[in-house]
């Protein structure tokens, strides 16, 4: 028997949905929400990621500043650009999209922009706020799947939440959310002795290691709720087989193509064990858009007062 599949699709929807009557009342008060988004270079995956956003933008009715300084474009050249957004009245929320050119200093950029503009959560003030669960914005990703299993009924007090994977954007910020929801949480990384049994006592498994079928059926508790945040390209005929194989369409479609996007866990293994999973794609990184623009219409709407 297959687990329900978690429509993130549909989350991010209502999400969206809810935000438009803030979006006008804030629009009345001559105040329209704005987003700045700077994204440095022609990197493919983040062109596509930077394009969904403002698409998310146009269609909430969210002001859309969209900066692509070159490639070649230093630290100092960066700080800038954020210094001059931070300046700016008008705008309500940066978002610097990584990854950044090497030849970039990533931890100055993070800290160059204002905490009250700071769309995506990461800033230390910000994270130190989701520490103290104080009102801050919050890292989308995370935040968005607290939001899945609120409204899926999923319960999270007194469970036992495993989290694979330790990044300060996804893995450091869920584990605090769900310790806020009184569940009880793991870490798992890289460096965990016999990973199958740490995960294996999960009631909520997250798995955020960017690393594709990384879980497998021996790391699932039978009625788990699996939530799978990796999205993995994979061209790897021999690892396709092992994550797809079962699905006709799917290895169809990747005959055709040569290449498939996966998560970290294998689909076939979280389809049956449990009791309730995100699907790669359109689990969970549909939310993370809704949180963007649910962060950018909160800092608007701070900004007001």
């Amino acid at each position: 028997m297959s687990g329900e599949i978690l429509d993130g699709k549909k989350i991010s929807h209502d999400i969206q949905e809810e935000l438009r009557p803030r979006i006008e009342t804030l629009r009345t008060k001559r105040r329209t929400p704005a987003l700045a988004v700077v994204l440095v270079g022609e990197d493919p995956a983040s062109q596509i990621y930077v394009r969904n956003k403002i698409k998310a933008c146009q269609s909430l009715g969210i002001t859309s500043i969209d900066l692509t300084p070159p490639e070649t474009s230093s630290t100092e050249d960066l700080l800038a650009v954020i210094q001059q957004l931070n300046d700016n009245p008008a705008v309500d929320g940066i978002l610097v999209q990584s990854p950044l050119p090497k030849q970039i200093d990533e931890s100055r950029i993070l800290l160059a922009v204002d905490p009250s503009k700071d769309a995506d959560g990461f800033h230390p003030f910000n994270v130190g706020n989701l520490v103290a669960n104080r009102p801050a914005p919050r890292a989308c990703t995370p935040a968005g799947i607290i939001e899945m299993l609120r409204r899926y009924g999923i319960p999270m007090s007194g469970q036992h939440a495993v989290v694979v994977g330790r990044s300060d954007i996804v893995g450091k910020p869920m584990a605090l959310m769900l310790l806020h929801e009184n569940a009880t949480v793991t870490i798992c990384h890289s460096r965990t002795r016999d990973l199958a049994a740490e995960c294996g006592r999960a009631d909520i498994l997250i798995a955020a290691t960017g690393k594709a079928g990384l879980i497998t059926a021996d790391h699932i508790k039978p009625g788990a709720v699996v939530i799978d945040v990796g999205m993995n390209r994979v061209t790897d005929e021999t690892l396709a087989k092992r994550l797809i194989g079962h699905d006709p369409i799917r290895w169809a479609a990747f005959e055709k193509n040569r290449r498939t996007l996966v998560g970290d866990v294998e689909p076939h293994a979280m389809e049956e064990i449990s009791s309730a999973y995100t699907p790669v794609p359109g689990g969970v990184g549909p939310l993370t858009i809704a949180m963007l623009m649910s962060n950018t219409v909160r800092l608007a709407e701070e900004h007001l007062t």
